[in-house]
């Protein structure tokens, strides 16, 4: 099973002030007449290949979302609070850990809660693609064929496709936002992605090179889940457990320094929503 766990931490700060502190971006309907939280969560209904999803979100935040769930139709694995902000690392650390103890078999895909995606149906054939991959042991990212030479996005090289799987590419690596003349160079090699920031990976795999990689940030997940506890409809991370997590990227503790990224390419007409 795939188990969708959206991360929705965003502050507002950036399209202000229409997106504020209190009513960021992806709680409010920025591309139709649901949210943008709403649209992330109906694009992988609960079915036969899909588990219920999750998000992690401000503790500020938690009303609204459950709300919107609710009012989407959407019934919630869980909603886990972050006491503060710890990037997208720890995040995931919580969000692997939630789904090991949900099915220590299952897959976890990681989403971003404010993300356009115009054809969903496209995303989720790349998500049923990488899941080949994410059973093998692969950690997956998707990386977005480029159409112009943007400088606002981080990029993933590519390396060979992996063995017996279609359309799915060894990563070569992570290259920060290029200028434009990178960027030009970067669109005519057809090598290079748009790191679009949604990952797959099975659980325990994932966890295995945490422990690994950034031992400090597991530590520091499993004791927030630990010390946490139920209030209400939520799962409220203990703070101080939470607190000593470093704030880092899920791309700088893990992605760029591990042997097993692999990436499928994805034209699903993805954006970025946020100038």
């Amino acid at each position: 099973m795939i188990y969708p766990v959206i991360l929705s931490g965003g502050s507002g700060t950036r399209l202000w002030p229409v997106s504020r502190a209190l009513y960021p971006k992806q709680l409010l309907p920025m591309l139709s007449d649901k949210t943008m939280l709403q649209e992330t969560a109906l694009r992988f209904p609960e079915s036969a290949r899909f588990g219920p999803t999750s998000v992690i979100c401000n503790a500020e935040h938690r009303f609204a979302v459950a709300e919107q769930l609710q009012s989407a139709g959407i019934k919630p694995s869980a909603i886990m609070l972050e006491p503060v902000g710890r990037n997208s690392a720890p995040a995931a650390a919580v969000a692997a850990l939630h789904v090991q103890s949900v099915d220590p078999e299952g897959l976890v895909l990681l989403l971003a809660s404010d993300h356009r995606i115009e054809r969903p149906d496209v995303f989720r054939a790349a998500v049923e693609t990488g899941a080949l991959a994410a059973r093998a042991g692969q950690m997956v990212t998707f990386g977005i064929t480029p159409d112009r030479p943007e400088t606002g996005y981080g990029y993933i090289r590519r390396n060979g496709a992996l063995d017996g799987m279609e359309s799915c590419y060894a990563i070569e690596g992570f290259v920060e936002k290029p200028d434009l003349e990178t960027a030009e160079t970067y669109l005519a090699s057809g090598d290079y992605y748009w790191n679009s920031g949604t990952f797959l990976f099975r659980a325990t795999d994932f966890l295995a090179e945490l422990k690994r990689l950034a031992p400090d940030i597991l530590k520091a997940a499993e004791a927030a889940l630990d010390k946490g506890h139920s209030d209400l409809d939520f799962r409220r991370l203990d703070a101080d457990a939470f607190s000593t997590a470093p704030s880092i990227s899920i791309d700088y503790a893990v992605m760029e320094k591990t042997a097993l990224g692999a990436v499928v390419p994805l034209d699903a007409g993805w954006s970025d929503v946020g100038s």
